[in-house]
């Protein structure tokens, strides 16, 4: 019997231990392996400062510390192709002059060489004293991106027993099916403080995919060619060309971190329990289970830039149907960030895990204003109707990056990654850290 889950938990006390262990020898040995002596004069600085003497701040409100930074940027994905399009990202205390943590939001819109326009905004709120932690995903897509069916193994999809007898796979594609769709997401989650780090809340979530449509879903005399996304809706009695999700969360989030925009030391765990009712205006009910778990270990007190950084989540399907572009894959995270090194997309499943760990350090180490990354990451999906398990399979990837600080104040990157995975690469451009 499959347990996905059990799975991922095992996964989650290895990134745990391996944390501890990090933890333990930086304490240890980290200051004594420190080989640049800084200079007494040497000051953290962002790049404006460098260039302009001055930082990169359309606006900047000492009373509320309200600070935004627009750039355009010209990016490459193995999903989108070359992406034109600019950026905001924003940094805000709710309150000066007490212990109130640092929110951050980010606003993007771009349109791609593949036809795609994408606009995003998402949140990560903290109210006056930290009462209350506000998570907002609002999106806009009009997308093409093809699927590559559930689960993350290399055997290509099959039709399903429930499809008739007359359908056929077309072998000519090689298991890539193009598909094109809108997408209108509203997720909103608002948690109470319980205690100093934890706290717990109620969300409302709201995914709409419309005008999909299967473009290698063809039929002649004889033989109905399905796609997987066709198969599946047809099986779980989805409409095939637009369904919705709507339903309503449980949530608990417990946070350490020192800086929510890039962290140098802490814990992050998130935990979401959503269930989808028709009663909301969902096509069917459902329930999804969603878990993460961040930690940042420290290997320099003089260096602070200079650490180990840990992620890993979990999407497990726990009852009812889910709509097959609802169900997690890489890079649908709320920073896009999972699975660099392969397409968008390219892993979905029922249950879906994932895991990073991330190297980074300063390059420019009396400035601080540039920096580096290595990274690996891996991904595994299932598929119940094919019978892959979870952890089956695991995709593997990795790659390096380079980190420009362009407002050293709330620790502001700009991030620059080339990742290569199984026959996929890619680079990857995004204001902020990738977790």
């Amino acid at each position: 019997m499959q347990k996905p889950l059990s799975g991922f938990l095992l996964i989650t006390f290895l990134f745990l231990g391996i944390n501890l262990l990090a933890q333990d020898s930086a304490d240890k040995d980290g200051r004594e392996q420190d080989t640049v002596k800084l200079k007494k004069n040497c000051q953290p600085r962002d790049i404006l400062e460098l260039i302009l003497k001055k930082p990169l701040l359309i606006n900047q409100n000492e009373e509320k510390r309200f600070n935004i930074i627009v750039i355009p940027f010209l990016g490459y994905t193995p999903a989108t192709g070359l992406q034109f399009g600019a950026g905001a990202a924003w940094t805000l205390k709710t309150s000066i002059g007490t212990n109130t943590k640092l929110s951050a939001g980010m606003l993007q819109a771009y349109y791609t060489t593949e036809k795609q326009l994408v606009v995003q905004f998402r949140t990560n709120i903290y109210t006056y004293r930290n009462l209350w932690f506000l998570q907002g995903d609002w999106r806009l897509y009009l997308f093409q991106q093809p699927t590559y069916g559930l689960g993350s193994s290399n055997q290509h999809f099959i039709p399903l027993p429930s499809d008739p007898p007359e359908t056929r796979v077309d072998s000519n594609l090689n298991g890539k099916y193009a598909m094109k769709y809108n997408w209108f997401k509203f997720h909103e989650i608002f948690s109470r403080k319980l205690s100093p780090s934890l706290y717990a809340g109620l969300g409302y979530h709201l995914d709409y995919h419309f005008s999909i449509k299967d473009e290698n879903l063809r039929s002649d005399s004889s033989f109905l060619y399905t796609t997987p996304h066709y198969s599946y809706c047809k099986k779980y009695e989805f409409n095939n060309n637009r369904y919705i999700s709507s339903g309503i969360s449980a949530n608990f989030v417990y946070d350490t971190r020192d800086n929510i925009v890039n962290s140098y030391k802490g814990v992050y765990v998130n935990v979401n329990y959503r269930t989808n009712f028709t009663w909301l205006g969902s096509d069917e009910n459902g329930s999804t289970l969603w878990s993460e778990f961040r930690t940042y270990v420290s290997l320099s007190k003089r260096l602070p830039r200079h650490l180990i950084a840990f992620w890993t989540y979990g999407s497990f399907q726990l009852s009812g149907k889910i709509p097959y572009l609802d169900l997690m894959s890489n890079a649908f995270d709320q920073m896009n960030s999972s699975g660099r090194g392969y397409e968008q997309g390219h892993w979905r499943g029922q249950d879906f895990a994932y895991g990073e760990v991330e190297y980074r350090f300063p390059i420019s180490q009396c400035s601080q204003i540039l920096g580096g990354v290595v990274f690996v990451n891996f991904t595994t999906a299932s598929d119940r109707d094919q019978h892959v398990p979870l952890f089956g399979f695991v995709k593997p990837a990795g790659g390096i990056g380079l980190r420009i600080m362009v407002n050293k104040e709330d620790r502001t990157n700009i991030s620059i990654d080339y990742a290569i995975a199984d026959g996929s690469k890619g680079f990857y451009f995004q204001l902020q850290e990738i977790f």
